[in-house]
């Protein structure tokens, strides 16, 4: 099971964050400062991180920049009253995930719990599994029930790029800086090329669509 540490010292919201987490199939350890939090990391794995930022003994900052000195992957999500551009900032420096501000819909932190626990399950096992297509990172292997299919490595950098985040827009401009880095010959006609072919081997899969998302780019929605 998914373990998530809730650290919060307004124990009302903390004991409510943790009440939803666990309907939603999770199991929750709650912890009231930083120094209790990071005692308990010491014991036991968890699967994210979610924590207040102003908290007494150690506050979020500290918590998270101790946490970020021998782990760099376990999701990190702030929830604070501080809605200030540096505080945010900062906490993105340190190497948090996501940052909520207080008052949340505790519904919207979950969809974000859900998001990030997906991708980090995506960076772990280099795999993604969408209906009946599969790819693997590590061996750059794609497979349509089993059987398979030819991608450039190119496209399946593309390709694997956009199902690690449904539902997210990327820009051609974004693609072909990340994709193409410094080819000058690249043009916005280039992706579109490359995502036509991208379609065109995808067709058959049962499990995503490849959207335009007209005048900035593309995403894919799962089915």
């Amino acid at each position: 099971m998914v373990k998530i540490l809730v650290v919060e010292d307004d124990k009302a919201l903390n004991g409510l964050v943790s009440s939803y987490l666990r309907d939603n199939g999770y199991e929750v350890k709650s912890c009231y400062d930083g120094v209790e939090a990071l005692a308990e990391l010491n014991q036991t794995k968890y699967s994210m991180i979610i924590s207040d930022i102003m908290m007494p003994k150690m506050d979020g900052f500290e918590l998270a920049e101790s946490v970020r000195l021998t782990d760099k992957t376990t999701p990190i999500i702030f929830m604070s009253a501080k809605d200030d551009k540096p505080s945010k900032m900062y906490g993105y420096k340190l190497g948090i995930d996501d940052y909520v501000t207080k008052p949340f819909d505790v519904d919207v932190l979950m969809m974000k719990v859900a998001v990030l626990l997906r991708r980090a399950k995506i960076e772990t096992e280099q795999k993604l599994v969408v209906g009946n297509f599969t790819m693997n990172k590590e061996e750059r292997t794609a497979t349509i029930d089993g059987e398979e299919i030819s991608l450039t490595v190119r496209e399946f950098d593309i390709l694997f790029k956009l199902l690690s985040f449904p539902k997210k827009t990327f820009t051609r401009s974004a693609l072909m800086d990340e994709f193409w880095d410094y080819d000058a010959s690249a043009t916005s006609r280039t992706v579109d090329v490359y995502m036509a072919k991208i379609r065109e081997k995808t067709a058959s899969c049962d499990g995503f669509e490849i959207l335009t998302v007209h005048g900035l780019g593309y995403k894919v929605v799962l089915k």
